[in-house]
């Protein structure tokens, strides 16, 4: 078994990500790739290339750079796959209110000359288990090597579409070509984060902390 550790990114790498990637226990024969300095849906593209013109690859472990995990993510991943074609983890956007990162629904119809995306979040998904999705972000996702091989028709397969991110127009795409999608919400992952400490959003945390421990003034 051979997989390819693909890491888009733009200019920073998080020390906690390092951290995460460091502690992974591969499986088999990998290979990490890092790409960065470009726009993400075009670093997608080139990384599947790279796969695909130099072969041997079973999978492709795609991972965001701002993302935490656990040190066996890779054999829990290999395991849930099974014959599946691709799989996700669980996380959740960095912004309120925190959507989860996998689609109920995605359709994209056209319009006149244009198209109308819509995505519909997954919110009653299913807990610890392993379900199919109609989309996903690609923060944390396995990939088989013949799925993107038979989405290569497409030749850049993860250029936007109107409206959508790079990660959706893939998984559209992909859904077209009749391949499934799936989650295992127990694979769960963190997502980083920054926020801007200012009196509303103080405010706001002293008064869940109040919420959560009456008895503590702060």
């Amino acid at each position: 078994m051979k997989t390819l550790i693909a890491i888009p990114c733009l200019e920073m790498i998080e020390t906690q990500f390092i951290e995460c990637l460091l502690k992974l226990k591969t499986i088999g024969e990998c290979e990490v790739r890092f790409l960065k300095g470009t726009l993400i849906y075009d670093a997608r593209n080139q990384i599947m290339d790279y796969a695909l013109k130099k072969g041997g690859f079973d999978y492709i472990l795609w991972l965001d750079s701002d993302m935490t995990f656990e040190p066996d993510l890779m054999e829990r991943m290999v395991d849930s796959i099974g014959d599946r074609p691709m799989l996700t983890g669980l996380c959740f956007g960095r912004r309120p209110p925190f959507r989860p990162c996998i689609f109920k629904k995605l359709e994209v119809k056209q319009e006149g000359i244009g198209v109308m995306p819509y995505a519909e979040n997954y919110y009653d998904y299913p807990r610890n288990s392993l379900f199919e999705v109609e989309a996903c972000g690609f923060a944390c996702v396995l990939q088989r090597m013949d799925m993107l091989e038979a989405m290569s028709i497409y030749g850049v397969p993860f250029f936007p579409i109107a409206g959508l991110g790079e990660d959706l127009s893939f998984c559209w795409r992909a859904k077209k070509s009749e391949f499934s999608i799936w989650c295992d919400s127990g694979i769960k992952l963190g997502h980083l984060m920054r926020v801007e400490m200012e009196e509303g959003l103080r405010d706001q945390l002293i008064q869940i902390g109040a919420q959560q421990n009456p008895g503590n003034p702060g």
